[in-house]
């Protein structure tokens, strides 16, 4: 599945992948595959991400457009 928002996210931050891959404590290839939507991510990543920048879970994954 791909989600959008992780890119989203990541660049309105300012962020590069690598940078996202070192928050989640993986390899930038890992995480570019979940942005691509080649891997699904793991919850336990989503989770992280939604902290780390501060949203709900449901905006993450595009369920919400509620922050």
């Amino acid at each position: 599945m791909y989600f959008q928002r992780i890119t989203d996210l990541r660049q309105d931050h300012d962020l590069t992948q690598q940078q996202v891959a070192d928050i989640l404590n993986c390899k930038r290839e890992v995480y570019r595959r979940y942005e691509k939507g080649i891997r699904e991510i793991p919850i336990s990543y989503a989770i992280t991400l939604a902290k780390y920048y501060h949203v709900s879970m449901d905006y993450l994954l595009g369920l919400s457009d509620r922050k």
